[in-house]
């Protein structure tokens, strides 16, 4: 990404690191970066992070919680005051007190958590305050997706989303998108509503493209879909254009505003994202619903793949100097994680691992991670099943307990989000790769087939102490994700 920042933009980066190193030698931090596509987690796995490190809760994997190195972990005052606090009380409320699953995330946010710890090492003892400020990062995937762009130009970008639209599984989302583009010339005059009607029938061509039935994931400009204070503006108020030419645009038309506004948009508002947030990571887990891919079927899968490529390209990688490293940070970690492994029961948890692992090597491979240390785990942040076993015939089924949400389906079966019921969810195939193949041009899953079946859960009711004291939030395989973020700076 280094090519795509200008002089300038990489002397500001190096100063705000040096800054930070400065500072960091008296109060040791980690800038951990959280990020994935919608409905991934994102809210939900900081919350259990910070949740489970305050409380105390069950971490047998965490190797500085299990040997009672950690004398305790608290909330402090984040560092950067221009950026929105993750509301994390207004999330444990919900999760604890209301049993329903906290909003997602719609823009960016940080925390700070604080760990104080016994080192394990004497030498590190001496001259080390056994302190921690681990700074949460919290930012939409969607955003992400953007950075490639930097490299794009406007007429690079038409070409590729018309390319998309086009795909069997968006080709019918796209249809009225693509029609309205075909009665426009780009040499016409430049004009506000025309470039309105079409920055609007992209963007909710876009947003049928997120829906749980389709599931797709590469869908830039990620704006479009979360536009936080940008809604309305003039950065947003564009669209790819069809059939353009090699020529320049010609001033004044349509062609000219649309590749204006395009590249204003990188300039004012994917330049920045980068710089002052995504060239400041140490640490980085990206969260990934293979779930709901898996239901949409082998398009959704493709197109998850396409994106977690995209993604893992966007960041600075590797391992510097000690020279280099007091002026620019590089994400030395980045943990690939299967969310809501709890949908599934555990003897299915190793294969939806190697879905995402042979999804995420081909990733590796194209983004050239060879200077980072790069795992892959299915895990539950908040485990809002339990297992059981019931008999059908001669056979006994493994299932998952737990309480749908109201509205979600299995076949004919509607569920009124109130009933807790005991689901056989399938199995995963035995082999990863054929989760990969289209079995069909318009093959999605089908509601009715009986192989497959994940539903979203509620969030489970927490077990309380004989004193009436909440423990920590049940998980699946979050003490892993830990001890890899975070575990050797607390060695």
């Amino acid at each position: 990404m280094a090519s795509l920042t200008t002089f300038t933009d990489e002397a500001r980066i190096a100063l705000d690191t040096f800054s930070g190193r400065a500072t960091g030698l008296f109060s040791p931090s980690l800038r951990l970066g959280v990020t994935g596509l919608s409905r991934a987690g994102k809210t939900v796995f900081i919350t259990s992070f910070v949740h489970n490190l305050i409380h105390g809760g069950r971490l047998p994997m965490f190797e500085a919680q299990k040997s009672g190195r950690i004398a305790r972990a608290f909330l402090e005052e984040q560092p950067d005051d221009a950026v929105p606090r993750f509301q994390y009380e207004d999330h444990v409320a919900a999760l604890v007190d209301e049993g329903v699953w906290p909003d997602s995330t719609r823009a960016i946010s940080e925390l700070r958590l604080t760990i104080e710890f016994e080192s394990a090492s004497g030498w590190n003892r001496m001259f080390s305050a056994g302190k921690l400020s681990v700074d949460i990062v919290d930012y939409p995937g969607e955003w992400l997706l953007d950075l490639p762009l930097l490299g794009k130009s406007y007429r690079d970008f038409s070409h590729e989303a018309f390319e998309l639209a086009g795909l069997p599984v968006r080709a019918d989302l796209s249809e009225a998108w693509r029609a309205l583009s075909a009665t426009i010339k780009p040499d016409a005059d430049a004009d506000e509503m025309t470039a309105r009607r079409l920055a609007e029938a992209f963007a909710t061509y876009l947003k049928a493209c997120k829906d749980d039935e389709r599931a797709l994931s590469t869908l830039p400009p990620g704006r479009f879909l979360m536009p936080g204070d940008l809604e309305g503006s003039p950065a947003l108020t564009f669209a790819p254009l069809a059939a353009l030419g090699d020529a320049r645009a010609k001033p004044g038309s349509l062609h000219a505003m649309m590749e204006r506004r395009y590249e204003a948009y990188k300039t004012h508002v994917v330049k920045p994202f980068f710089r002052e947030h995504i060239a400041r990571l140490d640490r980085q887990i990206v969260l990934i619903d293979a779930m709901q891919a898996l239901n949409a079927g082998p398009g959704a899968i493709a197109d998850l793949e396409r994106a977690v490529t995209e993604i893992l390209a966007c960041f600075r990688q590797g391992r510097g100097s000690v020279l280099t490293d007091l002026f620019s940070r590089r994400i030395d970690r980045i943990l690939v994680a299967a969310t809501k492994a709890d949908h599934l029961h555990h003897e299915s948890h190793d294969r939806l691992q190697a879905i995402v692992r042979r999804l995420t090597e081909r990733a590796v491979s194209r983004a050239n991670l060879s200077g980072a240390e790069v795992d892959v785990l299915a895990l539950a942040a908040v485990r809002a099943t339990r297992e059981g076993t019931v008999k059908q015939g001669r056979d006994t089924l493994p299932v998952i307990i737990g309480t749908p949400i109201k509205g979600e389906r299995i076949g004919k079966e509607c569920f009124d989000g109130n009933t807790e019921t005991a689901i056989f969810p399938g199995d995963l195939p035995d082999k990863a790769e054929v989760v990969f193949q289209d079995f069909g041009i318009n093959h999605r899953q089908d509601a009715n087939d009986p192989t497959i079946r994940f539903v979203r859960f509620r969030p489970p009711r927490l077990e309380r102490t004989a004193e009436g004291v909440t423990l920590s939030l049940p998980h699946i395989r979050l003490d892993r994700a830990l001890q890899f973020l975070i575990g050797d700076h607390l060695a």
